[in-house]
């Protein structure tokens, strides 16, 4: 990522309504701005609902990205996270196949490694689940396809939130 190009976190509060993810998504289209990740769910008011977003972009993009959500009536509240302390999490699935007693003893010393959970088991295969830093599920899956032959991968967006303490990013 060079030309001031890095990471960034947006989130957003939306009205709860049929059309707006695709609204959303469409005016990211629309710029050709790439989301690396969006996650979407409701708040504890039903009549809204909180998005995540990630995206690579330079800083004059990104402004771009923030003042053109801002001018959607369904767009509540647009937080930028790329420079504030932000508790985010993803939620990761690895299901390893074809594996013999060996393969299943290193996954398992793999999943208490990186605390994950094994929350499915078969003669040939077994299912984990990670809930972690997106940069600690890419070193996972890395992990996962140096060691093993045969593996499916389930991401899930990550979710933040601000942090109340400034101790982790």
């Amino acid at each position: 990522m060079s030309n001031g190009m890095k990471k960034r976190w947006i989130s957003l509060y939306v009205e709860n309504q049929v059309g707006v993810l695709s609204k959303i998504s469409g005016l990211f289209s629309a710029k050709s701005y790439n989301m690396d990740s969006l996650t979407v769910g409701t708040t504890e008011d039903p009549t809204v609902s909180r998005m995540t977003i990630a995206t690579v972009s330079d800083d004059e993009t990104f402004e771009q990205i923030k003042k053109q959500l801002n001018r959607l009536v369904e767009v509540i509240k647009v937080i930028d996270f790329t420079d504030i302390f932000v508790r985010m999490k993803e939620i990761l699935y690895i299901k390893v196949k074809n594996c013999s007693a060996e393969d299943k003893v290193e996954a398992f010393q793999i999943a208490e490694t990186f605390k994950a959970k094994v929350i499915d088991y078969g003669k040939d295969s077994l299912l984990l689940e990670f809930v972690q830093t997106a940069t600690k599920n890419d070193a996972v899956i890395k992990l996962m396809k140096e060691e093993f032959r045969s593996i499916e991968v389930v991401r899930g967006g990550s979710v933040g939130i601000e942090s109340i303490s400034m101790m982790e990013r």
